[in-house]
């Protein structure tokens, strides 16, 4: 599927993370400061997303072991994700699979997942508890989730595996659009309400987003305005000051105010 929708690149780094143990670590003494830095590599929509961030900003800094640590990364784990990476490669070669890219265009990577894990997928049920769409096993989004703190909850997430603690919590959790899932596995889905999706909430969002410059722009218009017509009276009135302080126009002032009082 990485194939068919030009995100092979993206794809195979998100293989070659999930080929290794969890990159991130977390001192006892030191919780609260690792998941602070934790957050700043979250991608909302995915936690295989956020894997893949986690790989390109370690590639930007130059694979340095030294920047792993000031982030609680694992770098023996990045470094073994890396080898990994590097040999997937030949195997599209033997295969004839071109090396394509998407850019930041990861919705697309999204629904490479999906075909991968369609199989998996959950609806929302309550907040952070969600069934699996073909069993209606309860399971739910892990504290530690990308997905868990993202504002909006996306109704329809597919998921690596579930793991058993105090409850039945999703491992690797991703957002996927229902039109995927029907689309996809075509014998267990069917999309009755498009209103969903969250690609179409990111449109209203950008909609409104849209909307409110707009509305600012206008409203920064109108105090201009505002702001130059105050501007030109506060002149007329100094000139009109300046001009009854000449002895001529004053006289003149004079003259025409004693014109008027013989009229009446």
């Amino acid at each position: 599927m990485g194939e068919e929708l030009g995100c092979i690149n993206e794809v195979l780094t998100i293989v070659s993370m999930l080929s290794v143990p969890s990159v991130f670590f977390q001192p006892k003494d030191r919780a609260e400061e690792s998941d602070a830095a934790r957050e700043k590599f979250f991608v909302p929509e995915s936690d295989h997303l956020t894997l893949l961030n986690d790989y390109l900003q370690w590639k930007e800094h130059q694979y340095c072991g030294d920047w792993c640590n000031d982030y609680f990364l694992h770098v023996k784990g990045l470094r073994k994700a890396r080898e990994v990476r590097s040999q997937l490669p030949d195997i599209l070669k033997t295969s004839k699979i071109p090396l394509t890219s998407c850019g930041h265009d990861w919705d697309v990577i999204r629904k490479a997942i999906c075909s991968a894990y369609f199989h998996n997928a959950a609806r929302l049920k309550g907040v952070g508890e969600y069934i699996n769409c073909r069993n209606g096993m309860p399971c739910h989004l892990h504290p530690r989730s990308a997905l868990y703190d993202l504002g909006y909850t996306p109704e329809y997430v597919v998921y690596r595996e579930l793991i058993l603690t105090t409850k039945e919590y999703m491992q690797g959790a991703t957002a996927v659009e229902p039109q995927w899932l029907a689309e996809l596995g075509p014998m267990f889905f069917s999309v009755k309400e498009l209103d969903t999706s969250m690609l179409e909430h990111k449109k209203r969002q950008k909609e409104e987003k849209t909307a409110m410059e707009e509305e600012m722009e206008n409203l920064r218009k109108e105090r201009a305005e505002v702001e130059k017509e105050s501007k030109e009276r506060e002149r007329q009135r100094k000139h009109y000051t300046f001009d009854s302080l000449n002895p001529l126009s004053y006289f003149q002032a004079i003259q025409r105010q004693t014109k008027k009082e013989n009229k009446l």
